[in-house]
């Protein structure tokens, strides 16, 4: 209970802002990007698009099934709550730690990264291919600079108040979600019928494809089943970040249902457009055009195949519109789980305090630091095989956790149950699970930093522990 005077919470945003945050936080410029590597990992119309509706799937049971924890726990923090509630305060510090180390602010980092990459269409010399100097031995483009200054200029507005924030969210996602419906729309409208016949003709040939248009065959089930692995990479990090409301959820008015609610409509929305706006790709280019698209832009490409000449400057702009309206959502969401953290007394003390506008500024900015050093650490497939993996693995964990707080508390109240209990949630699971697994033995060099980075959370969490019995 807050104390006479002290600055709490406000509860300023609905269902349908809450909506919007779900679907803003998803739709970034992963959607026009990945499949190009989707497609060189499935080499066909039918699998590249079965890739994409499983991870809608997975999304869409993840979500449904966070419906019944967030009605449990309506508080800021959302899955760090969780995981606290059903396991106990190390493995949610271990999720906080992750989320600020790896997902959160990696996440934000590759999607500033990539609104260079449309904005250089614009101004070539903001180019990532470009050195401005180095720090050591990493190099330092303008296209690191420009990300670096996006995230800035958002974590700023973000520290002048929720209603701020969430302005900007509903009106960069509303007009996205409308500049998507129009493209997918304006490319059935100019469909190809020989590009469409020719790529749909052995739509269920699961084979490589590279990048020059060569087709080949895997050589065992394990190597088919990595692809597939790696190939929903792209397809589940383009989903992430519908968890992103519940971090805000001592902000939703009427969270018990308007979390779950949200959960489910944004994330709903977007699995639509996705797998509509995927499907339209194969309408207007062959399957090589879009596996070897330059710099996998293959939102450019399409765009240019439907408007000609004025395409790469229309979707450049929605891009970047799209980037900034995801990046905002992120930005704005993620810095409350570090406040709650620290409400606990395991993150920077300052991170528990609220600015007179009622945010968690300081835990918004060093947000900030830690997402402009790994914009600096690498580019956006790296930090997107890096952050998925570990993101999928605390999917699980939580999801887990619905089966056991049913066991512990088979008597609390449950404003949502998991949708499809236990079959779904337990689908989950071993979808997740292997998911993590192939990608593993697939793509140890991405998934094994983050795994690590996320297991650093173990010591550092005992260390501060001892240090507070010391001290005490």
């Amino acid at each position: 209970m807050r104390t006479k005077g002290e600055i709490g919470l406000r509860r300023e945003i609905g269902l349908f802002d809450a909506a919007m945050i779900v679907a803003g936080s998803m739709i970034g410029s992963g959607i026009f990007i990945v499949g190009a590597d989707i497609l060189r990992n499935t080499g066909s119309a039918g699998w590249f698009l079965a890739v994409w509706i499983i991870g809608g799937i997975m999304t869409l049971i993840a979500a449904t099934s966070y419906g019944e924890l967030s009605g449990m726990f309506p508080k800021a923090g959302g899955q760090y709550v969780y995981l606290k509630e059903a396991y106990n305060p190390l493995v949610a510090f271990v999720y906080g730690w992750s989320l600020f180390a790896v997902i959160q602010t990696g996440t934000i980092a590759a999607v500033g990264v990539s609104f260079p990459k449309f904005m250089t269409y614009f101004i070539p010399e903001l180019s990532e291919d470009i050195v401005l100097f180095s720090l050591g031995n990493i190099p330092v483009s303008p296209a690191q600079i420009v990300a670096i200054s996006l995230i800035f200029l958002l974590t700023l507005l973000n520290t002048k108040g929720v209603k701020g924030g969430k302005i900007i969210q509903t009106s960069f996602t509303i007009t996205k979600v409308l500049s998507i419906v129009v493209l997918i729309a304006a490319g059935f409208y100019f469909l190809k019928a020989d590009v469409w016949q020719s790529n749909w003709e052995r739509a269920w040939n699961f084979q490589k494809l590279s990048a020059n248009g060569l087709f080949s065959e895997y050589p065992d089930l394990l190597s088919l089943g990595g692809a597939l692995a790696a190939a929903l990479v792209g397809a589940i990090m383009s989903y992430e970040a519908w968890n992103n409301i519940t971090f805000v959820a001592g902000e939703i008015k009427n969270p018990k249902r308007n979390i779950g609610l949200s959960l489910f409509l944004g994330t709903a929305i977007v699995i639509t457009l996705y797998i509509f706006l995927n499907l339209m790709f194969t309408a207007v280019l062959p399957l090589q055009d879009i596996a070897g698209a330059d710099k996998d832009r293959v939102g450019i490409a399409a765009a240019a195949a439907i408007f000609g000449g004025y395409g790469t400057a229309i979707i450049a702009i929605m891009i970047m519109i799209s980037t900034f309206g995801c990046n905002n959502g992120l930005i704005l969401s993620g810095a409350r789980v570090y406040y709650s953290m620290a409400k606990d007394g395991l993150f920077f003390k300052k991170a528990a305090s609220l600015n007179p506008h009622a945010v968690p500024a300081y835990a918004l900015w060093a947000q900030f630091v830690m997402a402009s050093l790994l914009c600096l650490s690498g580019k956006y497939g790296d930090l997107l095989n890096m952050i998925t993996f570990v993101a999928v693995l605390f999917y699980v964990l939580t999801i887990l956790g619905i089966f056991l707080l049913r066991y512990k508390r088979p008597q609390a109240k449950r404003s949502y149950k998991a949708f499809g209990y236990p079959i779904l949630p337990a689908f989950y699971l071993i979808l997740g699970s292997s998911f993590c697994f192939l990608l593993i033995v697939y793509k140890p060099e991405y998934t094994w930093p983050g795994l690590i980075i996320s297991l650093l959370g173990i010591p550092i969490y005992l260390l501060h522990k001892s240090f507070i019995k010391r001290k005490s």
